[in-house]
């Protein structure tokens, strides 16, 4: 693409074109899963409203079909994670933020919703930027990394992440340029 034509401006109040993903799922446990995803657009008059084809849509897409009437404490871990990703989607925003959404799961969990994030950006195209300490989760999910110093924060360096889309987590981690990010990406951080 061209350069950018639009202007900066400060970001002083939240904005319907981003969409939060945080480290817990905050979801409201008087609220079942239906609802939980619908509830930034029913705080807010002026969102778009999804139809009963599109919010069937998500639910689909998140892997909860048959769970739309579950209260938050009779899912995982992970499908409290994919409702609150459902939950930002649901408003469908040009940009994601996510800070360390998968922190807080087991290995096999995260994979899975590794893989799930893969899918929605393949299908998407939304920008994502994800806050994570896992090095080879930055490695799998991203086109550039970011590193940031300990504090104050500072990005010490930007890593473009060459490796083809749309990736399968197991054929790239099997692809030797995958190693050679975590390994460079690792002595960047110091634990190489």
């Amino acid at each position: 693409r061209g350069p950018s034509t639009a202007s900066s401006s400060s970001v002083t109040a939240p904005s319907p074109a981003m969409g939060f993903v945080f480290q817990t799922s905050n979801l409201m446990p008087w609220l079942n899963v239906r609802e939980n995803l619908l509830l930034g657009i029913n705080l807010d008059a002026s969102a778009q409203r999804l139809d009963e084809a599109a919010l069937a849509e998500l639910v689909e897409t998140l892997g909860l079909t048959g769970f739309e009437a579950s209260y938050p404490h009779h899912l995982s871990g992970g499908m409290r994670h994919r409702v609150a990703i459902g939950q930002a989607l649901a408003r469908n925003p040009q940009i994601l933020l996510m800070d360390e959404p998968f922190g807080a799961l087991d290995a096999l969990t995260r994979d899975r919703l590794n893989m799930e994030l893969l899918r929605l950006w393949q299908r998407d195209r939304k920008t994502v930027v994800l806050v994570t300490h896992s090095i080879s989760e930055a490695v799998l999910l991203s086109d550039r990394v970011l590193v940031m110093s300990e504090r104050p924060g500072t990005i010490i360096e930007d890593v473009r992440i060459d490796l083809p889309r749309p990736r399968d987590p197991s054929l790239t981690r099997e692809d030797p340029a995958f190693g050679d990010h975590v390994v460079r990406l690792s002595k960047l951080m110091g634990v190489a």
